[in-house]
């Protein structure tokens, strides 16, 4: 992947990135948390995107139809640089049941103005720390990244072609 760094372990030779069985562990333990906690796990885990991606999801940027969730990347160097990331219908069914999606995009604005999870990025990563607790993974995987991370080896692994994933990361 062109221009892109990727370090599968840290310094001290520990993997960064969750394994399939973690990744399975973790939306099990967050399907027992509240359903806002469970609908921004899930979003991470099958979108392998950035916490503050994820922050900023609108419901105008979820494709029912289309059965994406349209990220807008926060690390480029200018805005309005935007990615399509393919998710399960189960996801979209959560977003739907949890956000109220189709509502708020039929609403005044189209659904551009509320994000989805109204919290903060220290709240969010404390969530997803919460969960990964609660599914016994620890460790330098056991983080927002380490699921960025999980969901690339998972794509690579499932035969999904590298330049499609890094499109997708």
């Amino acid at each position: 992947m062109s221009g892109i760094t990727f370090q599968l372990y840290d310094a001290a030779g520990q993997r960064k990135y969750l394994t399939k069985d973690e990744r399975a562990a973790f939306l099990a333990a967050a399907e027992h948390a509240d359903r806002q906690v469970r609908s921004f796990c899930m979003t991470l885990a099958y979108t392998g995107c950035r916490i503050s991606e994820a922050l900023q999801l609108t419901a105008d940027r979820v494709d029912l139809t289309g059965k994406v969730i349209v990220f807008e990347s926060l690390k480029k160097r200018r805005n309005g640089i935007y990615r399509a990331v393919p998710v399960p219908q189960d996801v979209l069914t959560t977003l739907e049941l949890v956000h109220g999606l189709r509502e708020a995009q039929r609403g005044r604005d189209g659904g551009k103005s509320v994000r989805l999870w109204p919290w903060g990025r220290a709240t969010a990563w404390r969530r997803v720390h919460e969960i990964m607790l609660d599914a016994d993974i620890r460790g330098p995987q056991a983080s927002p990244k380490g699921l960025r991370h999980g969901f690339g080896v998972a794509a690579v692994q499932a035969g999904i072609p590298l330049n499609m994933v890094q499109k997708w990361l």
